[in-house]
């Protein structure tokens, strides 16, 4: 290799190193290496291969024959909210109807909350993804709706990451119950105007009870002129349009994916849409897995993502999701861990992440296990003992 300059670090003695680029190691997706190092020199990836290979290093940390993966890259997470739902799930756990308000509730406590109590929960879930391995996530706004809230929500998540969604469109707002016609054009219009200089993304959840395909197609349509990028809840409670739509306006992702017919996976395997599977929200609900292996085995891009959010699947747990993935989707180990990393960076359209290769963004996790496998093999075991972002170590 070429001599490196600058503050480097080598990690070696790496049982296994996961690349994620297959003209590397083993050359299979994953891009195993084994008795690996990896160079890290600023905030990027300099140098990976053999261990009795690598360059000498200003410092040096001793993996002691551990496994080394690319930090998670979580694509969906809704963590600007205020309050909980313990008695929501308890009741839906307990076999007892319950009549409260569902993601209305968490609008009225998000409405209620400060700037600052807003800011300190999401940083407290961030810190609490860190530590389990996750370096890159997206997040949303969708508990205000209303400007002002829609607005302040994606201000304070855009302080802590670029992925940044505008979810103005998550449910016609309690305000709006008697004219979904007016909310529509309220996010469409002012809302959209307020919230799209913090945004990246624009999201809707295009299901029944929601918003249907002509309205999520105006909606994404009035976000794409103003410079921001699709992505869709699709299919998550019932067959409905919504993969299509997000196939036919080249959205990023197309996420839940439950319900899919034979067209449904048709257009995601001929189009760059990335599926975006969410195992927590089924865990949390007893609702139907997505199958991953019919997606798979039509050649669609998976991605594996927590949809952390304090209704329908409040963990911050990507190893948990693998391990869910594995037992209940119809994944191997190997497809999880990919879908978890390369998967959720291609759901950002992204190719500075999700990968450890040159020049990739030094984003890394080792596990207290000599092989990724141990994520799913080992479920519920905390078994990230160490996270760098950016080249720095974190945890």
């Amino acid at each position: 290799m070429s001599s490196i300059t600058g503050t480097t670090t080598v990690i070696t003695n790496i049982a296994s190193l996961v690349t994620n680029d297959p003209s590397l190691g083993d050359g299979s997706p994953l891009g195993l290496i084994q008795d690996a190092a990896v160079v890290i020199e600023g905030d990027r990836i300099a140098w990976t291969g053999d261990s009795r290979k690598a360059p000498a290093t200003d410092n040096r940390v001793d993996a002691g024959g551990r496994a080394v993966i690319p930090g998670f890259v979580d694509s969906h997470s809704h963590l600007v909210f205020a309050g909980d739902r313990t008695q929501e799930f308890n009741a839906r756990m307990s076999g007892r109807g319950y009549t409260a308000g569902g993601i209305r509730t968490t609008v009225a406590a998000t409405r209620a909350a400060s700037d600052e109590d807003l800011e300190r929960n999401l940083t407290h879930y961030l810190h609490e993804a860190l530590r389990q391995g996750t370096t890159t996530f997206e997040t949303k706004s969708g508990y205000g709706l209303t400007v002002e809230d829609e607005a302040r929500a994606l201000r304070i998540a855009a302080a802590h990451t670029d992925e940044v969604t505008y979810l103005g469109a998550h449910i016609v707002s309690p305000d709006y119950a008697d004219d979904p016609a007016a909310y529509v054009a309220l996010v469409t219009g002012e809302m959209l105007d307020a919230c799209a200089p913090y945004a990246r993304w624009i999201d809707v959840f295009c299901e029944k009870g929601a918003f249907d395909g002509d309205q999520a197609r105006a909606i994404l349509t009035a976000g794409k002129a103003k410079g921001l990028h699709p992505r869709v809840h699709a299919n998550q409670l019932s067959y409905g349009p919504g993969v299509q739509l997000a196939v036919e306006l080249d959205a990023a992702s197309a996420d839940h994916c439950t319900h899919l017919t034979d067209a449904d996976v048709d257009a995601l395997a001929n189009g760059r849409t990335v599926a975006t599977l969410l195992p927590g929200a089924e865990f949390s609900t007893r609702a139907e897995w997505p199958d991953a292996r019919r997606l798979l085995d039509a050649g669609v891009t998976v991605a594996l993502s927590t949809d952390c959010n304090p209704g329908s699947s409040f963990t911050s747990s990507v190893p948990f999701c693998i391990a869910l993935a594995v037992r209940d989707m119809g994944m191997t180990p190997d497809e999880a861990l990919w879908s978890a990393t390369a998967g959720g960076a291609a759901a950002l359209r992204r190719t500075d992440i999700g990968r450890l290769t040159v020049g990739a963004r030094a984003d890394l996790a080792l596990l207290d296990a000599p092989s990724h496998v141990h994520l799913a093999y080992r479920p519920g075991v905390p078994l990230v003992t160490g996270v760098w972002r950016r080249g720095a170590r974190e945890v």
